[in-house]
């Protein structure tokens, strides 16, 4: 056997071969309303299972691409889809090999508490909820830490403990432990050089009359919705009616702040909806719809959820609503349609029963259900408040 001797020369050709066969990576910047980012390819009528929504101006390196997607790489082992649409070049941007994190600081004002993550670029994250204990985790791709003190202050009211752990080489897992079993929810974006988790606080009234509830009539205007056997209008004529039987029953219950996607059948694109929530703060939110199958036995009603925190809250107005002898469809976990999505606020998706089967569509169309399902909704919004004392 021969051996060779790697001269110096011999080895620097090597390593300027090796890196001239470096794969390129394409960068771009997200962009849009709401952008999202996937964990693959699937698809179902709601669209593919997501990682959850990021911010703009978040730097993403795009290795490959499908008719209306970018994959893009977050880190070493980690990749993940975004549609075209939600990302534009940057092709002033030079990139590092790595980044670096910063301190952290973490503070409260007279409404929210704030974890600052000091960063030396705009990266992808995604984040998840824990219970039992509750915890916000959030995981930073493409990132190394330099992180040596985090800087906690007494202005603190749910955050309870904040520290992270570097669980691969470009990947910083950030763990924010919080005071109350319930999540309340929390935003994230960047702000200058820090990523923020902004973390809504527990009301300081856990009580109904005090707390300021979202109702969404789903659908509306052009998005009619699904369709019935004998039923004379659309999904969305029906959705309002409970809509506004539910309002109607919080105030006159005392609930002082009630908010309602649409009074009436305009269109209302349900990411701006999530945008209006957004900025209305609400302490949880309510969506009503109408289920359908092509199954014309299928019936029953069923609640839905993205986030494990915000279950508590569907599971008790399941509850409340099989009283009305409704079969059950169940408490779906994980699900992904658009009002389920946001972290930022306690949500629930309540599909009241089918409108494709005969004997829940005569249910729907009974002005007196539509009394009877507002008052199990309050009482499952009660019982869900009144656990958390």
């Amino acid at each position: 056997m021969k051996l060779f001797l790697l001269t110096p020369a011999i080895l620097l050709a090597f390593l300027v071969t090796a890196q001239e066969q470096k794969p390129h990576h394409l960068l771009m910047r997200t962009t849009g309303k709401l952008p999202a980012i996937s964990y693959g390819l699937g698809e179902d009528r709601l669209g593919g299972a997501k990682l959850g929504y990021i911010d703009t101006n978040v730097l993403m390196r795009v290795v490959d691409s499908t008719k209306d997607m970018y994959s893009v790489q977050l880190s070493k082992f980690h990749t993940a889809f975004i549609d075209r649409a939600y990302v534009k070049p940057d092709s002033a941007q030079k990139e590092k090999p790595f980044y670096l994190t910063g301190s952290f600081n973490v503070k409260g004002d007279s409404a929210f508490d704030y974890v600052g993550i000091s960063m030396e670029e705009r990266l992808p994250y995604k984040s998840y909820m824990e219970i039992n204990p509750s915890r916000i985790v959030l995981e930073i791709y493409g990132v190394q830490s330099n992180t040596n003190w985090i800087t906690q202050l007494q202005s603190l009211k749910e955050v309870k403990n904040v520290y992270y752990n570097q669980v691969e080489d470009d990947v910083m897992r950030v763990t924010i432990e919080l005071q109350h079993r319930q999540h309340w929810g929390y935003s994230i974006f960047y702000r200058g050089k820090y990523l923020v988790v902004k973390v809504k606080r527990q009301p300081e009234k856990l009580d109904l009359r005090f707390m300021t509830i979202g109702i969404d009539a789903g659908h509306g205007g052009t998005n009619a919705g699904t369709g019935g056997i004998s039923a004379k209008y659309e999904e969305k004529y029906y959705t309002l009616l409970f809509a506004k039987q539910l309002e109607k029953l919080l105030k006159k219950k005392g609930v002082k702040k009630v908010m309602m996607t649409r009074h009436s059948d305009t269109t209302f694109d349900n990411k701006d909806r999530i945008l209006f929530f957004q900025q209305e703060n609400p302490d949880f939110v309510i969506s009503l719809h109408l289920n359908s199958s092509n199954n014309k036995d299928v019936n029953g009603v069923s609640t839905y959820y993205k986030h494990i925190g915000f279950r508590p809250l569907t599971q008790a107005v399941l509850k409340r609503m099989l009283e009305l002898k409704l079969n059950e469809f169940g408490n779906v976990g994980s699900f992904n349609f658009v009002l389920n999505a946001p972290t930022d606020f306690v949500n629930c998706l309540l599909e009241i029963a089918f409108l494709s089967n005969t004997d829940d569509e005569k249910k729907i169309l009974r002005s007196s259900f539509q009394e009877d399902v507002a008052k199990k909704v309050v009482m499952g919004m009660t019982d869900w408040v009144k656990s958390l004392k």
